[in-house]
């Protein structure tokens, strides 16, 4: 999605986001990431700083909070957090690192998916489901636990994708089937991988 982003490019039109449109944000996002209180999302969403909206071909939205500059100077907006059609509101990598205690619905998977995950390939289910990996405490795959009731993730979920022996995610993505599938299936495709490492995006800081 975000491959060979160019923000000098692919950016066609900036909207300030107004207010009630900014509080759906905020609840979309706290739905998608329960750990997310409201105190949280003001801190990271500031109610007085304008939250600003890029437009990215004809279905993809960044949303970008403004940077003041030095000395008065005019700053950029920083991509904090973008979402594509309908799906789950993400949250771009350079902002979860920036924030390493603020707690993202996340998966972690096993040390054979990393070079493909920062490639920028799809997680596949078995990168989900290293059964030796449950009997550790640190290491393996990891997904949240599932329930009778429901599953701990739903297929369209979004998730933050750490991965074994690294302490800061390396890729977001969505759930293209619930966790209980993953693990009852343990075949073909487990996350749609959206923005990675080393991507356009994590190369972008800000926009002008």
């Amino acid at each position: 999605m975000f491959k060979r982003f160019d923000p000098t490019n692919d950016v066609s039109t900036s909207t300030q986001v107004k207010a009630s449109v900014q509080r759906g944000i905020k609840s979309q996002i706290s739905q998608s990431h329960p750990s997310l209180t409201e105190e949280i999302l003001d801190e990271l969403i500031p109610k007085k700083q304008p939250l600003i909206q890029y437009k990215i071909g004809p279905h993809l939205m960044l949303y970008c909070r403004h940077v003041a500059g030095d000395d008065g100077a005019r700053g950029g907006d920083e991509p904090i957090f973008f979402q594509h059609r309908d799906g789950p509101i993400l949250p771009t990598l350079k902002f979860v690192h920036k924030y390493p205690g603020v707690e993202f619905t996340n998966v972690r998977v096993d040390r054979g998916a990393i070079p493909f995950l920062l490639g920028g390939a799809n997680v596949m289910c078995p990168g989900l489901t290293n059964e030796a990996a449950f009997f550790l405490v640190v290491a393996g795959a990891e997904m949240p636990p599932d329930s009778d009731e429901k599953p701990g993730l739903e297929k369209g979920d979004g998730v933050v994708i750490y991965a074994e022996g690294k302490e800061y995610p390396l890729a977001v993505g969505f759930m293209t089937m619930s966790s209980k599938d993953v693990r009852s299936k343990n075949k073909g495709t487990g996350i749609e991988v959206c923005h990675y490492l080393g991507d356009g995006l994590w190369s972008t800081d800000e926009i002008h």
